[in-house]
């Protein structure tokens, strides 16, 4: 009993500290928020190239995300995790201390590398470690993790604001040297994977490797593990963009399309400036935006306990719903000129609980679900590039938007909230439940032939 203890007690630290990687990707993602004004100044960026800056970490997102499989098979999951460790040590320090334009943009993209790559290796890692028992819970910390970052990198911004008189934008980007520092010397403790031993063609060391990671059949788990390398190999010579897979590829597309066109990531990654064009001062604007981290966390919490009760697509139906109303809501605050009004914060929290109960929770679930075994891998690549391209096109035209036309601010929430409109009959007319449903019956409701 005492050594079963101990095994899963060693997984579940392995797992922790894979997570850590999705904590300092939340974090990434979010803390250009108390920055993006300054640095705008200091660099004096037009919205065009202002636009850019905060986008070229989400550009070097999707090249991490695309390119981080190969390296992770040949050299194997925890070399590859201390690398993105590295990338994000170097990204928060370069970022704080660049003088120049062109090094920020070197060091930002680098940061969204790490993200990009900690996306699928971390969650990959963690799988392949984990006992079927806990599985599901231990790859859903990742997840939760992301979203932790985000609260941190928030309240982070907004404590910093109030500590530092003098260039503050460099101690939020350079504080998350912290995390990464030790998320790269935590990482030196954790074994490799015993599928990457499989792949090696170390079966013996895998073995023994399952039964330290809490395995109750290790040597079943083996010629499993041998059978799922054996499937990935022969599935790289399946097609994903051929017409018999065209369902799945259209509901991935547009599940990602919508996320982002949602404005969510406008809202992330400028949220302080929001506030501001409705009024708040500027330590106000980086208050509120805690609230919206705290609202995001509560209400991702909330979709992942329900959505297997509730079931995908009427979680998404309510979420339409309830985000067109509220971006509406903010649009014609900002129309209005509300200055200062608490009515934008209600409105922006508002929109953030519909879409982390909604979008949030459902959109990786069902992209993973949605693809016959032979593409599946290939699928939720396609999904990820379509989330973060559109990420980096949203978060890119945002402040060419908001500050190339006049009232700018309020025709994109305008833009976002119709685009809900559209997001809500697309889910209603075309998309299929998933709920209940195994992977060869959704297969066959979608009727692909997968043979």
């Amino acid at each position: 009993m005492n050594k079963e203890k101990r095994s899963k007690s060693l997984v579940i630290r392995c797992a922790i500290i894979a997570a850590l990687g999705g904590l300092l990707f939340g974090f990434d993602t979010a803390v250009i928020s108390g920055a993006e004004r300054s640095i705008q100044e200091l660099f004096q960026l037009n919205g065009f190239w202002h636009g850019f800056t905060v986008a070229v970490a989400l550009i070097g997102t999707v090249v991490g995300a695309l390119t981080a499989g190969k390296p992770a098979d040949k050299f194997g999951r925890k070399p590859v995790l201390i690398t993105i460790a590295f990338l994000y040590t170097l990204s928060a320090l370069g970022s704080a201390l660049a003088q120049n334009w062109e090094p920020f943009l070197i060091y930002r993209f680098l940061g969204g590398l790490g993200v990009g790559a900690s996306s699928v290796i971390g969650p990959m890692y963690i799988a392949e470690i984990a006992p079927a028992d806990l599985r599901g819970r231990l790859v859903g910390l990742f997840q939760l993790n992301v979203v932790v970052g985000i609260l941190l990198a928030f309240f982070s911004n907004y404590l910093i604001a109030q500590l530092v008189a003098v260039e503050p934008w460099r101690w939020m980007l350079g504080v998350e040297t912290i995390p990464a520092l030790l998320f790269f010397l935590l990482l030196f403790s954790i074994p490799p994977t015993p599928c990457w031993l499989v792949l090696k063609g170390e079966p013996v060391k895998a073995l023994e490797m399952l039964r330290k990671l809490a395995s109750k059949e290790p040597e079943r788990e083996i010629e499993e593990i041998k059978e799922s390398i054996y499937s990935k190999i022969k599935s790289k010579k399946e097609r994903l963009f051929q017409s018999k897979y065209s369902k799945p590829i259209m509901f991935a597309f547009m599940v990602a399309f919508f996320n982002q066109i949602s404005g969510i990531n406008a809202i992330m990654y400028y949220a302080p400036r929001i506030f501001e064009m409705a009024g708040f001062a500027t330590e106000s604007a980086l208050g509120q935006s805690v609230a919206i981290g705290v609202t995001n966390l509560i209400f991702t919490l909330v979709g992942m306990s329900i959505i297997d009760k509730a079931g995908r697509k009427k979680l998404l139906l309510i979420g339409s719903i309830g985000m067109t109303i509220f971006l509406g809501m903010v649009s014609r605050s900002l129309f209005a000129e509300a200055t200062g009004s608490m009515w934008v914060a209600v409105f922006l929290i508002g929109f953030i609980a519909f879409f982390a109960f909604s979008q949030g929770a459902v959109i990786w679930v069902f992209i993973s679900e949605i693809f016959p075994n032979k593409v599946r891998a290939k699928g939720q690549a396609f999904g990820s590039f379509t989330h973060w391209a559109m990420a980096a096109i949203v978060s890119w035209a945002f402040p060419v938007l908001a500050e190339g036309y006049t009232k700018g601010g309020a025709i994109a929430f305008a833009v976002f909230s119709i685009a809900m409109i559209a997001q809500l009959l697309v889910v209603w007319r075309l998309f299929p439940e998933t709920k209940g449903r195994s992977l060869e019956q959704i297969q066959k409701d979608l009727k692909i032939n997968d043979d």
